[in-house]
């Protein structure tokens, strides 16, 4: 019987979701399968059943005996486990884990990289600005090059923290500031008016499976952290579009799945513009995975169940 640690925490605003999300990952797991440890990370403070990580092979003491690993399901929404900084570590000590490797895993981090690497494979996405730390940008040039209202958010965050829809001119400057507590890097990006969706997927050796897409219908201005956490969003799976769009989306993930070189599963984001297009927003490699999150919803939908889902992860 395999022992997995769920790994979660981390160093950012979203480490508390990361623990409701290794606590959903728990009650989805095969008990006849597996066994399982929650192990919350939090700077070098790695810690399991209230005892210190083993850095050295990622094991823990328990009642003096050795307690070892032979997976881990990486659940951290942020710094260090969906950047591939927690992916090294693993891969250094011959560890396997659930999902990208380092390289895809940062790509993928860095919304403004990712976008504009899929783009150069014909993917759509919005106009756009980097700005990094110490850099400032003049409140005309952002709405010669990107218009109003726009979005500014961090390059780096999850779960809208830091994002801001900016209406006005006043509001640019504020907003930038707000996004680099978030990190070193900031996204100004056009507004995208559409209807927003979003598509889990994986794939094995032996099989590609997408799930069924589902719609967001934020009751705010944008999906934010209130309208993902608080209930404050209509999530409805399968998503009310065109059977040939709903095709066409799934098509678009597994492919970018191949082109990143993703593993495990993941989550992308897409605005169905009015006119038809899709444009994509960003790709999530280690989406949410609460109840009530947006996988476990689709797997629902797909009539599937998440235990055999997470059997076809871990192996």
């Amino acid at each position: 019987m395999k022992h997995i640690a769920i790994v979660c925490g981390g160093d950012s605003s979203e480490a508390e979701v990361s623990k409701r999300s290794a606590e959903g990952i728990y009650s989805f797991l095969d008990k006849s399968r597996y066994t399982a440890d929650i192990v919350i990370l939090k700077g070098a403070d790695w810690s399991c059943n209230g005892q210190q990580i083993d850095k050295n092979d990622f094991s823990y003491r328990l009642d003096g005996k050795k307690v070892k690993f032979d997976f881990a399901y990486i659940t951290i929404h942020g710094t260090p486990g969906e950047n591939g900084r927690l992916q090294g570590y693993f891969d250094m000590i011959g560890m396997p884990y659930s999902c990208c490797d380092v390289l895809a895993a940062a790509l993928t981090f860095n919304k403004f990289a990712c976008n504009h690497y899929l783009k150069t494979f014909g993917y759509n996405i919005a106009n756009s600005i980097l700005l990094r730390k110490g850099e400032t940008i003049a409140n005309e040039r952002v709405i010669k090059e990107i218009g109003l209202p726009c979005f500014i958010k961090s390059n780096v965050g999850g779960s809208s923290f830091g994002c801001t829809k900016v209406k006005t001119a006043e509001q640019i400057q504020p907003a930038i500031e707000r996004a680099f507590k978030e990190g070193r890097e900031v996204i100004i990006e056009a507004y995208m008016k559409g209807t927003e969706v979003t598509c889990g997927v994986y794939k094995t050796d032996t099989k590609a499976v997408a799930f069924p897409i589902t719609e967001v219908v934020s009751h705010r201005e944008f999906f934010d952290y209130d309208a993902k956490y608080n209930g404050e969003v209509d999530e409805i799976t399968p998503a009310r579009i065109p059977d040939a769009v709903r095709d066409k989306i799934q098509q678009l993930t597994l492919r970018l799945y191949d082109i990143i070189g993703c593993k495990g599963i993941i989550r992308t984001d897409y605005i169905i513009l009015e006119n038809g297009q899709i444009n994509l927003l960003e790709v999530n490699t280690t989406p949410g995975m609460t109840a009530t999150s947006f996988i476990p919803q689709q797997v629902r939908a797909a009539g599937l169940e998440m235990k055999d889902v997470l059997n076809d992860i871990i192996g």
